[in-house]
């Protein structure tokens, strides 16, 4: 009775830390998507920019080439009305020629006259004709300037169509992502409490190795002689339960869940300074990466295993007694995804 109820109160102690790895996992899957969102919009944004640039280029020549246009329009319509006058004094001379047909003495003058009208009329004839060419070219430069507007607004359209898309793709990956992340996250959480149950069995008479979390704690007593990272035979005793544990839990687990056992060294706050190691940032480092060599060593798959070091800087307590210096320095164990 008293056996059962340490389980369920064990299991209970579990769940808010399952629930505290699961909120973590969900936040760093949202960061990453609004990244990606980030870096999306960036170059949407930049091509969209460069097309602007464009269009507004092309508009500035429109304008121009409108302009000019215009003033070639002027220029033809005035050619036009000095044609016209030129022929009505040319119908003008013809019919005083008519008229004056019997007068000699007035033939060189009249003959004269009519040839420089000819030659004025032959003149604007020129004129007109240079003018309506000016015309068709700009006609022409015009409706090229229409089609690349066209085409870069086509573009602009495909840019905009194709940042919509990409969106609505980000949205159902994200959340498809989202149910895939939480499922496995659901998985990991109950190889994770199967995995502490056995260990707690199997280190239930160790007083001096507890629960803190969702981590296994041993006191740095239990695995390593003061200011060593070479472990006790009492120490390679209880991490050999630990390891055929993890091997246990390795071939249950399923593939397609990457998971890792992290290994992490904490020391008290007080200097070391030995030759082998200047600081506890070192020792912690170094206790660490012992406890993953022998759990290499006796079958864990390397893959699966990280070693880190923090020297004292993440105590479990505060304070300066002996008795909290002995807890906070500790090896901490972890069950978690990549």
């Amino acid at each position: 009775m008293t056996y059962s109820r340490a389980r369920r109160s064990g299991s209970h102690d579990l769940f808010w830390p399952g629930y505290v790895d699961v909120l973590s996992t969900l936040l760093l899957v949202v960061t990453f998507l609004l990244s990606v969102f980030m870096v999306a919009q960036y170059y949407v944004s930049q091509e969209a920019g460069s097309k602007e640039v464009a269009l507004r280029r092309v508009s500035r020549q429109l304008a121009e080439l409108t302009n000019l246009l215009s003033l070639e329009k002027g220029k033809s319509k005035t050619a036009e009305d000095e044609l016209a006058a030129l022929q009505a004094s040319l119908a003008s001379l013809r019919s005083d020629n008519e008229r004056l047909t019997g007068l000699a003495g007035a033939g060189g003058d009249k003959d004269a006259r009519i040839a420089a009208l000819s030659k004025e009329l032959a003149d604007s004839k020129t004129l007109s004709n240079e003018s309506m060419a000016k015309v068709d070219l700009l006609n022409q430069q015009l409706l090229a300037l229409r089609r690349q507007m066209a085409a870069l607004n086509e573009a602009l359209n495909a840019a905009e169509a194709k940042d919509k898309e990409s969106q609505a793709r980000i949205s159902d990956l994200g959340a498809r992502l989202n149910v895939v992340l939480a499922r496995q996250v659901q998985e990991l959480q109950r190889y994770r409490s199967d995995f502490f149950g056995r260990l707690r069995e199997l280190l239930r008479d160790r007083k001096d190795i507890r629960v803190v979390g969702d981590r296994f704690v041993f006191q740095s007593e239990v695995l390593f002689p003061s200011g060593q990272a070479t472990m006790t035979v009492e120490g390679l005793a209880a991490i050999d339960q630990l390891a055929a544990a993890i091997v246990e839990l390795e071939r249950s687990i399923p593939p397609e869940i990457d998971w890792a056992l992290q290994v992490d060294g904490h020391t008290d706050p007080r200097p070391i300074a030995s030759a082998q190691f200047p600081s506890n940032w070192e020792l912690s480092s170094a206790r660490a990466t012992s406890v993953v060599k022998y759990l290499i060593s006796r079958g864990v798959p390397p893959k699966r295993l990280v070693a880190a070091g923090y020297g004292e800087f993440q105590p479990l307590e505060d304070g300066v007694s002996e008795e909290i210096y002995r807890r906070n320095r500790r090896i901490e164990l972890k069950l978690t995804n990549r």
